[in-house]
């Protein structure tokens, strides 16, 4: 099947959203997590491309993505998930596609279900990578997972105090973030991939963009997501966990999706909280099957 392959900065919603298509066939959207950029999915687009229009789209904050708000790091609203959903929806509306499957994985996976929550008629299929519901996460938090998931309350203090912090070296707090959650190794991740993380995670604005993203979460998207309980994603879902990761080890993770997802489908794939990049064959495998047995969506 013949490719296609752009890449460039998209103005939506007020901000430039960094983003690559490669690929041909019904569209599907893959977004990234923290501390990573769209290059995450790279290993995995080189299977889906074969038979989908792949869009990766780094998240505003993150990336090559707009960072709003370097003035008025006071206000954390411009990087609510249901912000960054708009981005994400403008810009696939930009690309000339009205309805697209869409897959997440940590920070993506949480503005994914947030853009199910909004516009979920627009979602041929959603997939979540590694996530609890992020209400459950925060309203039934007991100290093992604040053991691991301790950079969601540092990053979410006021600025400047974890930017300045991290940015005395950065290599080493996000490294310490991808080995943890499953015991992975430096090695485990693809040198390319590694390249563009360090590239971005140095930055400052990004830096910065990552903190206000965890700030909102607290100051925002808690409350907004506690007014949709009892609204469930009706179109089909799945839900792949790492199997070794710190959220399989703490909860039931599809159990904890079962009041969201009317529709859905659960796997582990071998690994911890980053099993996209230390299991990519397994992981685009998994893809392909579920996206493949959804046949709904207009190509472009």
């Amino acid at each position: 099947m013949a490719t296609e392959s752009d890449t460039g900065l998209m103005p939506v919603n007020g901000v430039e959203i960094a983003y690559t298509v490669k690929g041909r066939g019904p569209p599907v959207l893959l977004l990234h997590g923290f501390p990573q950029t769209r290059a995450m999915w790279g290993p995995v687009t080189q299977v889906l491309a074969q038979r989908h229009t792949v869009v990766m789209a780094d998240l505003r904050g993150y990336g090559g993505s707009g960072k709003p708000g370097l003035d008025r790091p006071q206000d954390c609203a411009a990087y609510s998930f249901r912000a960054m959903g708009l981005d994400q929806f403008g810009l696939m509306s930009a690309l000339g596609f009205e309805r697209f499957h869409l897959v997440g994985h940590d920070r993506g996976a949480r503005v994914a279900h947030r853009m199910a929550l909004d516009d979920g008629a627009r979602l041929a299929s959603l997939t979540l990578m590694d996530i609890v519901p992020t209400h459950l996460l925060l309203t039934e938090l007991h100290h093992a997972v604040a053991r691991s998931y301790f950079h969601w309350f540092f990053l979410a203090q006021p600025h400047p105090f974890p930017e300045q912090m991290i940015a005395t070296d950065p290599d080493y707090f996000f490294e310490s973030c991808l080995l943890g959650w499953g015991g992975a190794t430096l090695e485990d991740f693809a040198p390319a991939q590694m390249a563009a993380y360090r590239d971005a995670w140095r930055d400052p604005a990004v830096i910065f963009g990552m903190c206000q993203d965890y700030r909102a979460a607290l100051d925002h998207d808690l409350a907004q997501d506690a007014q949709a309980i009892g609204a469930k994603f009706d179109g089909p879902s799945l839900v792949l966990f790492g199997a070794q990761g710190a959220m399989a080890q703490h909860f039931d993770v599809p159990a904890t999706w079962g009041p969201w997802l009317a529709n859905m489908q659960a796997q582990g794939i071998a690994g911890g909280h980053f099993f996209p990049d230390t299991a990519p064959s397994e992981t685009a495998q998994a893809l392909r099957d579920f996206l493949g047995a959804q046949a709904d969506v207009v190509q472009r």
